[in-house]
């Protein structure tokens, strides 16, 4: 459930759907997503998230597999379910397989378990 109403493409104005434009060639989904139309009943909070994800997750020093694969694990350290999904579909369009998807959550289990071990025991980082 939103605490906004959504903003649906036919009913928004030039600038949102510019941006909407631009996330569906280049998320290549073929709609916008829930998450993008709340976010769209502030065009300068939709216009400012878009262009972080946007430059953030194009391929540079690592490729956009990688880094939807990064999104993921904070996504499952986070417990965002709807970023979860988002991403996963992504991640499965680019190429990610079920092979790299289940290292990708043995990594994250592993993570998790040992930090709170850390935590646990009140390690500190010794210079």
């Amino acid at each position: 459930m939103s605490l906004v109403k959504p903003v649906e493409y036919e009913d928004a104005s030039d600038e949102v759907r510019e941006i909407y434009d631009e996330l569906i060639a280049l998320r290549g989904t073929g709609e916008v997503s829930h998450f993008w139309k709340v976010l769209a009943f502030h065009p300068p909070t939709l216009r400012q998230a878009w262009h972080a994800v946007r430059d953030t997750m194009k391929a540079g020093a690592l490729d956009e597999m990688t880094k939807e694969m990064i999104y993921i694990a904070a996504s499952v350290a986070t417990k965002c379910d709807y970023c979860i999904d988002a991403h996963m579909k992504h991640a499965r369009r680019l190429g990610m397989t079920d092979e790299m998807l289940g290292e990708l959550m043995g990594v994250v289990s592993v993570a998790s378990g040992v930090n709170r071990l850390g935590i646990g025991y009140g390690i500190q980082r010794q210079d």
